[in-house]
This record gives structure tokens, C-alpha cells and sequence, in this order.
């Protein structure tokens, strides 16, 4: 039987898989070194020896690191003639001339030292460059960022992993961490949210590990689901939108108003409406269209048309010298348009929270409680499938529920 020898200082080893067909693979397998990770205690504190030789001596978990290289080099387990013994002496041979170059190598540090260095590599670091890079799309890079902040408010969160908060290893990213990101996700989020975040971090951790800077995906296995059918957010009915539209207070900011009155009667996000221009309207049709920051480049319903009433048309108004590259609102950041929301939605006396997106739901469940088509609905507002859009059906189904509930009781007896 083909039996390799292998020296213990060896590195990498030349090591074989037995294959079914009578055969066996041939490859290289580097030992990279080991990493310590500190063993916290549930408040996050060193944990100690406690006992032995190691009494008062801080815990490690150790970890070796070990990387593979196939040759694509076979030989013969039970070499049956002449032929076969030689073609495994010449095949080992070569084997061997490949193991040593390597071993050169590594030990000059080149490929070696490339390795650890990979492992070592910041997670957190490495996610802040993979988010600027050209080719993805503004709205993805926001979105990514988004992904990042609130992995690492997890870290800073979570007694146990608050030593990994500004530096996070490769190796140290494990299955138990992304377990409890998870938790942390659902114990802290609401409707679509926890599942976003956690797709952006699955898929920052998968762009580490097509770099092989992750050897496994951690990621693996863990679903995020939430109710697609059930509406998290609130929504403003049309007498609520009349009354906002009424109220005004001192310091009120009419562009913020403007662009989010307009959201209300379009269903339009504030990531699009933000970007319009004069040249998105044709005035003489009367119809706005742009295409969606959110599905851009990778959907062919990105292309979004909407009718624009008389109403809409004064709303949005016309540029200034003829500049139709103009912007048609000009509102500060997302989470500054919320907080100014909060304080104008208060002044209105509606006890409801209401963020820039509510405005969006509202549209859709005002003109469906209307009559509209659901199909007229989704085209409106540029959804990829209509299951998307269905999820609305289920308030306007309870929204006539309350206005039968709202007629009372009848007392009638019969004689």
C-alpha cells in the first residue's frame, strides 16, 4: 500500500485522501499558527484558572489554523504492476519537488506570511472598505453602512463581545457570535428591519469569504424571518393627513413639509423623492418618472410611472430659470427629516409613530380602502412582485372592519 512519509517539521505536509475508485488524492496542508481568544465570563470579565500549575493564570480558548492545497496528483493505494509502482514513484516525486518549493516559500515568509496576515485581518475594517467600493450602488452602500453600524452596536451591547467592538478578527467571527447577533436582532427590531440588517451582514461576510479571509461562512444555516403579510408600521388615514397638512408651529421647516406631503399622495420613498428633478416631470402628461435607488441596476421594474393630479403639479412647481436639473426638494438627512417629524406630528395632536417611510404605507392603503386595483397599486409603487403589495390588503380589510364596528349596536327586538 502508498504510504507517505512525513517529517513533523514539515511545512506544509504532503498528505493523501483515500478515493473509492482504488486511488488517492494528493495535497498540500499548511499549519498557519494559532489564535487565543480570551474566555469571558457572562458579564464579559477574564475568566481565570482556578486550580493546577495554571491557578491565576488567564483562560484561552485556542484555535489551529490549517489550510489545504489540492494538487491534483493521484497515486495508486495498491499498486497492482510495474507500471502502476513507477507511475506513483515519478507522481510522488513530483509531489515532493511542489511541497518543497512551498516550504521555501513559506519559510521566506512570502506565501506564509501573506496567510497569517489574512486571518489577522480587522472583520470590522475590512466591511468599512468593502462599502466604498465603486461598484455598488449609492443606496447599497447607505444600506451596507446601515448593516455595519448595527452589527457593531451588538458588539458594544453584548458584555461578552465588547471586547471585539474596534477590532474583530476573521477567526474570531464564530457560529456562537452570529447566533447571538441574531437574538440581538430580534429582541431589538421591528417589521422588515432585523431581517435587512441581517442580510447586509451576511452578505459583508460572504464577500470575506470569497476573498478567503473567512475559511467558513459562520452565516451558514441562520434564517431570519419575520410576517411578510402583517404591516409593521402605522399609517395615516386621510382625516390624519388633513389634520397634518392643517398645523403649522413656529420653527416648522415648509421643505420637509412639502417633500412629505408629497410622499403621502405618491407613495414615493424618501431615497427617490430626495433625487428628483424638474426633468423627472412631463408637464404636459402630467406624470413623474424616475427609477427606484432601491432596485436600481438589478431589477426590471426599477422604472417607476406616476399620474400627477393638478394638486401634485402646484406641489411640485417649476424650476427656477428653466434649470430642470434642478432637485425638487431640497431636505436635509434621513434621520434629521424623522426627528423633525416627530416634533410636527405631535404639534398635530396624532398619537401615532410616524417615520418618512409611514408615508409610503399610507399611500397605499388610502387609495386601496379607495377602490384602486391592487395591480394599479404595486405599478405604483414599483414592487417586484404583488406579494409584496398584498401585505396592505390586511389593513384595509381591518380598516372596514372599524368602520362597520364604529355604526354601534342595534336594538332592535323583534315583536
Amino acid at each position: 500500500m502508498a504510504k507517505l512519509e512525513n517529517r513533523k517539521k514539515q511545512n506544509p505536509k504532503l498528505q493523501q485522501s483515500e478515493l473509492c475508485d482504488g486511488r488517492a488524492s494528493l495535497y498540500l496542508e499548511y499549519y498557519l499558527g494559532r489564535t487565543e481568544t480570551p474566555v469571558l465570563d457572562e458579564d464579559g470579565n477574564q475568566v481565570f484558572y482556578t486550580e493546577g500549575a495554571m491557578a491565576g493564570k488567564p483562560k484561552y480558548q485556542i484555535k489551529h489554523s490549517r489550510k489545504k492545497e489540492n494538487l491534483n496528483l493521484y497515486i495508486w493505494l495498491h499498486p497492482r504492476n510495474q507500471q502502476e509502482r513507477l507511475q506513483n514513484k515519478n507522481t510522488l516525486a513530483l509531489a515532493e519537488k511542489i511541497r518543497f518549493e512551498r516550504e521555501q516559500s513559506f519559510l521566506e515568509d512570502r506565501e506564509g506570511y501573506r496567510l497569517r496576515k489574512d486571518m489577522d485581518e480587522d472583520f470590522l475594517e475590512f466591511c468599512n472598505e468593502f462599502i466604498k467600493s465603486p461598484a455598488l450602488t449609492k443606496y447599497t452602500r447607505i444600506t451596507l453602512g446601515h448593516g455595519l453600524q448595527k452589527f457593531k452596536n451588538f458588539l458594544a451591547d453584548t458584555p461578552r463581545y465588547s471586547l471585539y467592538r474596534n477590532n474583530l478578527k476573521m477567526t474570531q467571527l464564530t457560529l456562537d457570535m452570529v447566533a447571538a447577533y441574531v437574538e440581538y436582532l430580534k429582541e431589538n427590531g421591528t417589521g422588515d428591519g432585523p431581517k435587512i440588517y441581517f442580510r447586509m451582514f451576511k452578505r459583508m461576510v460572504t464577500a470575506a469569504v470569497d476573498k478567503d479571509l473567512i475559511k467558513k461562512n459562520p452565516c451558514r444555516g441562520f434564517v431570519l424571518k419575520n410576517d411578510n403579510m402583517t404591516l409593521q408600521k402605522e399609517i395615516l388615514l386621510p382625516e390624519e393627513i388633513q389634520q397634518l397638512v392643517a398645523t403649522h408651529f413656529e420653527g416648522e421647516r415648509p421643505e420637509i413639509h412639502r417633500a412629505f406631503i408629497f410622499g403621502l399622495y405618491t407613495g414615493v420613498r424618501w431615497c427617490d423623492t430626495s433625487q428628483l428633478t424638474y426633468r423627472n416631470v412631463d408637464y404636459s402628461t402630467q406624470t413623474l418618472r424616475f427609477q427606484q435607488q432601491k432596485t436600481k441596476d438589478h431589477s426590471s421594474r426599477s422604472w417607476v410611472i406616476v399620474p400627477l393630479n393638478d394638486t401634485l403639479i402646484r406641489l411640485i412647481g417649476e424650476p427656477d430659470n428653466d434649470n430642470y436639473d434642478e432637485r425638487i426638494f431640497t431636505v436635509p438627512h434621513y434621520n434629521i427629516c424623522n426627528l423633525y417629524l416627530r416634533k410636527w406630528v405631535k404639534a398635530a395632536g396624532i398619537r401615532k409613530k410616524i417615520t418618512w417611510h409611514c408615508a409610503r404605507h399610507s399611500f397605499a392603503v388610502n387609495v386601496l380602502t379607495k377602490g384602486a386595483n391592487i395591480k394599479t397599486v404595486s405599478s405604483l409603487l414599483g414592487h417586484t412582485s404583488i406579494k409584496m403589495t398584498e401585505r396592505y390588503l390586511h389593513v384595509v380589510d381591518s380598516l372596514k372592519q372599524d368602520a362597520i364596528n364604529s355604526l354601534g349596536e342595534i336594538n332592535y327586538a323583534p315583536m
